[in-house]
């Protein structure tokens, strides 16, 4: 279609029809603030309520202000974004928004990053002409997510990620006029709904009124307790977005940084949760080859599609909205999951101490890691097997008070012998990347030849439903991704409609898998900083001596000194696990 031309601060733009002035503004680098408005083009991202009436501007021959993120260019069209009256209208709209917000900002856990604090600050906002009533909301504290709602600003963003991106539909705005909130019906607590912790709705939040719940105390208090041997794991996404929090630039690979800050913090033993992403494709790989050969062969009974359980948000979607299918995902524990139960029994035994007295702590870039560390079934006796999990937000936060100066830390290694790990692991943190893992191991031993190749392009990418088919030696093995829960759904309707021809399944519940997890630094919508992180995965990846997780030396010696082989007696004891049925139904008494 032929462009139109619009002239914005006395600047011309041709842009396509359909544009909003929002968008025509920032082609020609005029920013305009927002505060409700948020966009991922490639995720299918867009949360445009025009709610909020910050981005309004004049436009000539209009009576009233505009809000740009909601109106479309037309030709001819001549905008002004910086009048006094504009000016003017925004600083009010925010003044009445403060009005009604907590002024806590020194201990608010998103001081810094808080959006509204930030616009604040860019405006000039000295003082509230407006005072009156305040809003009062319940408050929660889920095992994941904290909710303050007196500092919601109905911006509405997290509703869209809740609904719309991940079509869990826990979120929506409740009650009318002064008392409107976004929170579930009912305004009940989170671990009374369908909540999978996945934490999209705290990455998009522009204020403290979703957060995660903080445990670096707990993570203090086990560190200063000479009764604890405290041990840390590193998720392989933490790697690649840590420096972010420092300063450095997205995709800035910091393994060697990050494990010099943890020493400094006073672990005992720095580990790598890689080392455990081996075992699961050791333990998933085998599974997916045992299923695939009984199908070969003519099983008519063997659970096909097998799909991938590394990420608890997906499999806390499961549970709740596909019960019945709970038989299809493999039985493998996730790598946190198996590195707790790891640690505290085969480590353990060989530094000769009870399983109680080591303290697990993880590093992750998820949420749901939170809660998934708390389910009874990852326990032995009342002692959890990963005792505390914080997200690589809160590690940031510790690296700080501690008062350790990130940047110029020497490279260190991790400790052995849970601190190695392949090229196969590093990828667990991308979308695409547990399956291309599990396609390396799964390819050799199931052909017993070599892989042609390492790198399987056709896995990789950011498009939210990908497919693609691997040839093992003439046996086509037909694979699908899905990242982000609303295209997981649209993934197992049609599996559950008969429509999928798919021996295996990667899922992750968060946009651009762990990289893009809930406790990722903030990217604010920018979806170049996720294209960056997953980039700097594949180049570690690229850079390890050993890419295929059968050919990690120390998951041969676990196997044969404590193991056994994968799926056997002791391996499914520690290593697996089970789901279960957790669909809803609420009931109004």
């Amino acid at each position: 279609m032929e462009k139109i031309n619009i002239i914005i601060d006395d600047k011309q733009v041709a842009v396509e029809p359909g544009t909003t002035v929002l968008h025509a503004a920032r082609l020609i680098g005029i920013k305009i603030p927002t505060l409700c408005y948020m966009k991922l083009d490639d995720l299918n991202f867009e949360n445009k309520p025009g709610g909020c009436r910050i981005c309004v501007v004049e436009i000539e021959g209009r009576r009233n202000l505009a809000p740009a993120c909601k109106t479309e260019c037309t030709a001819g069209m001549k905008v002004k974004t910086n009048t006094i009256r504009v000016i003017n209208s925004r600083r009010t709209v925010l003044e009445l928004i403060l009005s009604n917000h907590p002024a806590e900002c020194l201990i608010c856990a998103k001081s810094g990053d808080c959006e509204l604090q930030s616009l604040a600050h860019k405006l000039g906002i000295r003082e509230i002409h407006y005072q009156g009533e305040k809003s009062k909301f319940k408050g929660d504290k889920s095992p994941s997510i904290i909710r303050e709602m007196e500092k919601c600003v109905m911006c509405r963003r997290c509703e869209t990620a809740c609904n719309e991106v991940q079509t869990v539909g826990v979120l929506s705005a409740i009650n009318r006029g002064f008392n409107s909130v976004v929170a579930p019906a009912f305004e009940m607590d989170f671990d009374k709904t369908t909540c999978t912790y996945c934490g999209q709705c705290v990455a998009v939040c522009p204020t403290g009124a979703l957060t995660e719940r903080d445990l670096t105390w707990r993570v203090i208090e086990a560190l200063v307790n000479p009764e604890k041997t405290v041990v840390v794991q590193t998720a392989p996404a933490v790697r690649a977005a840590l420096g972010e929090a420092f300063g450095m630039e997205p995709g800035t690979l910091v393994t060697g940084k990050m494990t010099a800050a943890l020493r400094k913090l006073g672990f005992n033993y720095v580990f790598d949760t890689d080392f455990a992403a081996d075992l699961t494709i050791m333990e998933e790989g085998t599974e997916i080859l045992d299923r695939l050969s009984k199908f070969l062969k003519g099983d008519k009974d063997v659970k096909l599609p097998i799909l991938t359980s590394c990420c608890p948000g997906w499999v806390n979607f499961l549970e709740h909205n596909f019960p019945e299918l709970k038989d299809v995902p493999s039985t493998a524990k996730s790598p946190q999951q198996m590195f707790g139960a790891i640690a505290k029994s085969y480590f353990a035994d060989k530094l000769g101490i009870k399983r109680e007295d080591m303290i697990v702590v993880s590093v992750m870039p998820c949420l749901a890691k939170k809660y998934e560390s708390m389910r009874p079934e990852f326990s032995v006796n009342g002692d959890p097997d990963v005792n505390i999990s914080i997200s690589t937000r809160e590690l940031a936060q510790l690296i700080r008070n501690a008062n350790i100066d990130f940047n110029s830390l020497p490279d260190e290694d991790f400790d052995s012998p849970l601190g190695a790990s392949t090229g196969a692991a590093v990828i667990f943190g991308t979308t695409g990347g547990v399956i291309e893992a599990a396609v390396r191991s799964a390819y050799e031993l199931f052909t017993k030849k070599q892989l042609p190749k390492l790198d399987f392009e056709e896995l990789r990418g950011l498009e939210g439903i990908r497919q693609a088919t691997i040839d093992f030696d003439g046996t086509p093995i037909n694979i699908g991704i899905a990242h982000g829960l609303g295209n997981a759904r649209k993934l197992l309707d049609d599996l559950k409609a008969g429509k999928c021809s798919f021996h295996a399944i990667e899922i992750m519940a968060c946009p651009g898998g762990c990289i893009g997890g809930g406790g990722q630094p903030y990217h604010h919508g920018n979806v170049e900083i996720l294209r960056k992180r997953q980039s700097a995965l594949y180049i570690e990846d690229k850079n390890k001596p050993l890419r295929k997780s059968h050919e990690n030396p120390f998951i041969v010696q676990l196997y044969d000194e404590f193991l056994g082989k994968p799926l056997e007696h002791k391996a499914h004891e520690l290593l697996h696990t089970h789901y279960f049925d957790k669909k809803k139904k609420i009931i109004i008494e």
